[in-house]
C-alpha cells in the first residue's frame, strides 16, 4: 500500500485535509510557544518590580541586559540541537528531552521564591531545552509530506498558526497571572503547559512511524562534532570551488550574506517588544480605563480571548476523532491540559468583569503582534500570490519601513514626556498602532527569512547558511537588550522621544537602502523567487 503522507498507516488519517500527526506537532509546538512567550512576557516586569510587589528590583539597565543574553541565546542552542539530534538520538528523543528540560526550568523559576539561584537555573535549562526542541519538532513536520508542494507550505502555514496561538495564549494568561496574582504562578503555569505538551507528544509518537527515530549509527557525542566540522570543512571548500567557477553560487551566497545582515536591524529594533516597549507599557502608558472604556475593553478582551480558544479546541475536537481510538492516552493528556485552559479563561474574564474598572496589563499588548499577525496573514498570503507580489528584497525594505514607523508613532506619542521621567501616562492608542505597523513588518520579511536561505544556498551548505542566519538572530536579539538598556540615560539627557527615533530612523534607514539595492540582488539571484 502506497501512503500520501510520511509516518505510520494510522498518520495517513486526516485533519483538514493534512496528516493527524501534523496536529500532534501543532500542538505540541502550542504549549511550548506558550511557555516560552509566558515567560518572556513578564522576565523584565518581573525584574525590575520592586521588592514590595515581590519583584528583584533590580535596575532596567541590568533587567535589559539578562533579557538580552536569554533571547539571544535561545538562538545559538539550536544550532547545536540540530547537530545532536542529526548525529546521536533523533528529533523524537530531543524533542522530548528539550520539552522535559524546559518543564524544569519553569519550575525552577517558579521556585525563586525561595531561593534566588533558582531563577538562574531555570534561565539556563529553558535556553538549553530550548536548543533541541525548536529545531527539530521543524524538521519533522517537513517529513510528514512526500512532496514538496503546495501541501507542504500549507502544513508548514498551520503549524505556525500554532506558534501564534501558543504565543497569543501565553503572554495572556501567563502575563495576567503574574502581574494580578504572583509571579512565580505565572512562570510555574508556563511550566504546567510545557509539560502536558511534553507528555502529549511523547505518547502519540509512533503515529510518526520511523520520522524522527534515532540514526543507525550513532556517534559520541565528541566524535559528532568532530565529524560534523571535517563535513563543514569539506562542503565550504567544495562550495568555494564551485564559487569561483560559477558566478551564479557566487552570486547568491553574496545575497544571503546582504539578507542575514539586513535581518539583524530588523530583529534590533523589532525585539525591543519584550525590553523597552514592555517598560514603555508599564510606566509610560495610561492603562486605567473606566466607565465605557473599561466596558468595551472586557467586551473586545473577551472576545479576543475566546474566539481564538474555540477555533483551537474545535481543531482539537477533530484530532480526538482521528486518534482517540489508538492514542487514548496521548488525547487524554491534551484533553486535560484544555479543561485547565479553558477554567482560567473562564476564572480570568469572570474576575474582570467583576472589578468596577480595568487595568490592562503590560504584558498584554505583546497579544497583540499574534492577534495581527492572523487577522493580517490571510490578506498578505493573497497579496504574495497576486500579480502586485513583490520580490524578495522589496518586501525586506517594506518591513524596514512599517517597522520604523511604528516606532515613529512611539516616539510621536512620547513628546510629552519630560526628560528623565520615569512614569508618564500616554494614551494607550501609540503602542496599539507601533504593534500593528511592527507586525505588518514582520509579515513582509518573514517569508523572505529561511526559504529564501534554503533556495540560494547549495544543497551542501543548506544546514549551515541555516546555522549563519541563527548567528545573525543572535546578534539582533542580544543588541536589542543592550540597546534597550541605554533607555534611562538617553531619556535623561534627550528624551523618550528620541530614545524611539534610534529605532525609527535605523530600520527605516536600512529599508530604504535595501529598495536601492533590491533590484541588483534580484538580478545576482538568478531566477530564484
Amino acid at each position: 500500500m502506497e501512503f500520501k503522507f510520511g509516518g505510520s498507516d494510522f498518520n495517513q488519517r486526516t485533519v483538514l485535509g493534512h496528516p493527524s500527526g501534523l496536529f500532534v506537532l501543532f500542538f505540541t509546538e502550542m504549549w511550548e510557544r506558550f511557555s516560552y512567550y509566558g515567560m518572556r512576557a513578564l522576565l523584565v516586569l518581573f525584574l525590575v518590580a520592586s521588592i514590595l510587589d515581590e519583584g528583584w528590583g533590580w535596575e532596567r539597565d541590568s533587567a535589559l541586559l539578562l533579557y538580552a543574553w536569554y533571547t539571544g541565546l535561545v538562538y545559538i542552542t539550536p544550532i547545536f540541537g540540530g547537530l545532536i539530534a542529526d548525529k546521536i538520538m533523533g528529533y523524537r528523543k530531543a524533542v522530548v528531552l528539550g520539552a522535559l528540560l524546559m518543564t524544569l526550568g519553569h519550575a525552577s523559576m517558579a521556585l525563586e521564591v525561595f531561593v534566588d539561584a533558582f531563577f538562574f537555573i531555570g534561565l539556563a535549562l529553558l535556553i538549553i531545552g530550548n536548543g533541541l526542541f525548536k529545531p527539530n519538532i521543524s524538521s519533522m513536520v517537513g517529513q510528514l509530506y512526500l512532496n514538496q508542494g503546495k501541501e507542504k507550505d500549507a502544513g508548514y502555514t498551520i503549524f505556525y498558526m500554532g506558534i501564534n496561538a501558543g504565543a497569543f495564549l501565553g503572554i495572556l494568561l501567563c502575563g495576567y497571572i503574574g502581574e494580578k496574582i504572583g509571579w512565580h504562578y505565572g512562570f510555574g503555569l508556563a511550566g504546567i503547559f510545557m509539560f502536558f505538551g511534553m507528555l502529549q507528544f511523547y505518547y502519540a509518537q509512533k503515529i510518526f512511524g520511523r520520522i524522527g527515530l534515532s540514526p543507525k549509527n550513532t556517534l559520541e557525542f565528541d566524535s559528532a562534532i568532530e565529524n560534523s566540522i571535517d563535513e563543514t570543512k569539506e562542503a565550504v571548500e567544495d562550495t568555494l570551488d564551485e564559487a569561483q567557477r560559477s558566478k551564479v553560487t557566487k552570486d547568491r551566497l553574496k545575497v544571503i550574506g546582504v539578507l542575514a545582515f539586513f535581518t539583524i536591524f530588523f530583529w534590533w529594533a523589532f525585539e525591543q517588544a519584550g525590553g523597552s516597549m514592555t517598560i514603555f507599557a508599564a510606566d509610560y502608558t495610561d492603562r486605567v480605563l473606566v466607565d465605557n472604556g473599561a466596558f468595551i475593553f472586557k467586551i473586545f478582551n473577551t472576545l479576543l480571548t475566546v474566539i481564538p480558544m474555540l477555533i483551537i479546541t474545535w481543531v482539537l475536537v477533530m484530532l480526538f476523532k482521528q486518534t482517540y481510538s489508538k492514542y487514548a492516552l496521548s488525547n487524554l493528556m491534551l484533553g486535560t491540559s484544555f479543561v485547565i485552559i479553558w477554567g482560567i479563561v473562564i476564572w480570568m474574564l469572570k474576575r474582570e468583569f467583576d472589578a468596577d474598572s480595568a487595568e490592562v496589563p503590560a504584558s498584554w499588548f505583546g497579544i497583540l503582534n499574534s492577534f495581527f499577525i492572523i487577522a493580517f496573514a490571510p490578506l498578505f498570503s493573497k497579496i504574495w500570490q497576486s500579480k502586485y507580489n513583490p520580490s524578495g528584497p522589496v518586501k525586506f525594505a517594506i518591513g524596514l519601513i512599517l517597522l520604523g514607523l511604528g516606532f515613529g508613532i512611539l516616539a510621536y506619542g512620547s513628546i510629552g514626556i519630560p526628560l528623565g521621567a520615569k512614569e508618564a501616562s500616554v494614551s494607550m492608542i501609540f503602542l496599539i498602532l507601533a504593534y500593528l505597523f511592527h507586525t505588518l513588518g514582520e509579515l513582509c520579511v518573514s517569508p523572505v527569512g529561511l526559504s529564501y536561505v534554503s533556495k540560494l544556498a547549495p544543497v551542501k551548505l543548506v544546514g549551515l547558511m541555516f546555522g549563519v542566519w541563527f548567528v545573525a538572530n543572535f546578534i539582533a536579539n542580544t543588541l536589542a537588550g543592550v540597546t534597550g538598556s541605554f533607555i534611562d540615560p538617553i531619556v535623561e539627557q534627550y528624551g523618550m522621544t528620541t530614545f524611539f527615533l534610534i529605532f525609527t530612523l535605523v530600520p527605516a534607514g536600512a529599508g530604504l537602502v535595501m529598495l536601492l539595492i533590491s533590484k541588483k540582488l534580484v538580478s545576482m539571484m538568478h531566477g530564484v523567487r
